[in-house]
């Protein structure tokens, strides 16, 4: 008897599925996401043991339940990858057993920083398998030696087919898995074309057992949409233990890794790294890398201080604020929020009492950098008076701090490491929210601390 074919609807951005087409996703509320795939309905009233997902528990499936108590926990259950900035942003360490989701825009560093990460992990007598549906061996071998010599304990393997994948992975066992990509994969019970949500979908749900079973350290490349999104990507999202994302331009210098999802950790750690001939090389200091080529008594210019976890970072805020001659002034912002500028400017206009309704208005964050921290906003205020009165802010001066509807300065999270990094690059000036200032002031010396209560107070400097 004919298995009957059945024809489904998913959405490309959040994996909604429906019987029929829609124009708007109902889960996302994006338009026009949904494609059409075919599915073979699978055999039902047959149990597999091996679509189960079991824990593994010193090394041992798991076959019955544990008390919390019983369980334990050593350093051995992370790898160090030997790369600091990927083990800040994984939360110390790659976790044995876990499935990480590695995302990012096409050349922008994935397969580097994976292929770096294998050859370190290698080098640490790590059994590692490298597994690639898009390049072939000849074409890895090209790039690895731009990176250096690789160990014999890493192994490449070039295969689209997930059932081959699985039985290569089960005969080698590997410790660390690297697919690249998930979009390149298929699984022969699904009918839909590889890349497609189905495929990816049960794909990844495949390597998580893998991973899950045999206490395998998995990392998944998944391509991203011209929208920024991983194709079947909130799908991945949901399943997987980390997602880290690849920020910034490719054809920039720096590259910032993310995590949007950290089981394992915190998920405002980021990680800064320099592309190279050689690979992906770490940032240490990335508040000095990213005031590089700052220009000097400029106006519009001002320097601020964003917290990413634990990481504070100094960057330049550049405004541009000219007159036009049009009906309805142009706003951008390049690296923050849009809606926040507006807002902002509403508030200089109503508070301070500047003009700014026929003027365009252009705001910058330096580098490339994208942040949406309220504690940005008191320094684009500052930059925006400075650009509308022309009048050029001191170099030496760094500025943080909320601005509120009524004009009040509010005070941000970890204001003395903001203060302290300053103070280490340089900086002899803060101004900061007046609620944080008397115990500022107490803790240092070599830095002029100034609080202000409004942005009136703030903009008064601007002289």
């Amino acid at each position: 008897m004919a298995t009957k074919i059945k024809t489904v609807f998913y959405c490309q951005n959040c994996g909604y599925e429906s019987a029929k087409w829609m124009g708007q996703c109902p889960g996302c509320r994006e338009w026009n996401t949904f494609v059409e795939e075919t599915i073979k309905p699978s055999v039902t009233g047959k149990s597999s043991k091996k679509s189960s997902i079991s824990g593994v528990v010193g090394g041992e499936p798991q076959t019955k339940p544990m008390k919390l108590s019983e369980i334990t926990l050593n350093e051995e259950d992370r790898y160090d990858t030997h790369i600091g900035e990927l083990n800040r942003v994984l939360g110390g360490g790659l976790v044995k057993g876990s499935l990480t989701l590695v995302g990012g825009d096409p050349g922008i560093g994935k397969s580097t920083l994976l292929l770096q990460t294998a050859r370190l992990l290698a080098a640490d007598k790590k059994k590692v398998l490298y597994i690639s549906g898009e390049e072939s061996l000849q074409q890895i071998k090209l790039r690895a030696n731009r990176i250096g010599d690789f160990s014999d304990d890493m192994n490449l393997f070039c295969e689209t087919d997930l059932g081959t994948i699985e039985e290569v992975i089960r005969r080698h066992s590997p410790e660390i898995v690297i697919i690249d990509s998930i979009q390149t994969m298929f699984n022969e019970n699904v009918s839909s074309a590889p890349g497609s949500v189905s495929q990816v979908r049960e794909s990844t749900a495949v390597l998580m057992r893998i991973a899950k079973q045999l206490g395998i350290s998995v990392f998944i490349v998944g391509h991203v949409t011209k929208e920024g999104t991983v194709a079947g990507p909130r799908v991945l999202e949901h399943m997987v233990d980390t997602v880290l994302y690849f920020e910034g331009d490719r054809h920039a210098s720096y590259r910032i890794l993310r995590a949007v999802k950290n089981r394992f950790g915190s998920t405002n750690e980021i990680g800064v790294f320099e592309m190279r001939q050689e690979g992906l090389i770490e940032v240490e200091n990335p508040s000095e890398f990213m005031l590089e080529g700052k220009p000097e008594n400029a106006s519009g210019s001002i320097v601020t201080c964003s917290v990413e976890g634990t990481r504070p970072i100094l960057i330049e805020i550049q405004a541009l604020v000219s007159h036009t001659n049009f009906n309805f002034p142009r706003r951008q912002a390049n690296g923050t929020d849009y809606n926040r500028v507006n807002l902002l400017m509403a508030v200089l206009e109503k508070r301070v009492g500047l003009e700014l309704s026929s003027y365009d208005c252009y705001i910058n964050l330096a580098g490339g950098m994208k942040l949406i921290e309220p504690a940005l906003d008191l320094s684009m205020c500052m930059a925006i008076v400075s650009s509308f009165r022309n009048r050029p802010i001191p170099d030496d001066l760094i500025a943080f701090g909320e601005v509120g509807l009524s004009g009040e300065v509010r005070s941000v999270n970890m204001p003395d490491v903001r203060v302290s990094e300053a103070a280490r690059l340089g900086f002899k000036t803060c101004i900061v929210p007046k609620s944080a200032e008397a115990k500022l002031k107490g803790a240092f010396k070599d830095i002029k601390i100034i609080g202000v209560s409004t942005i009136q107070e703030a903009v008064a400097m601007i002289r």
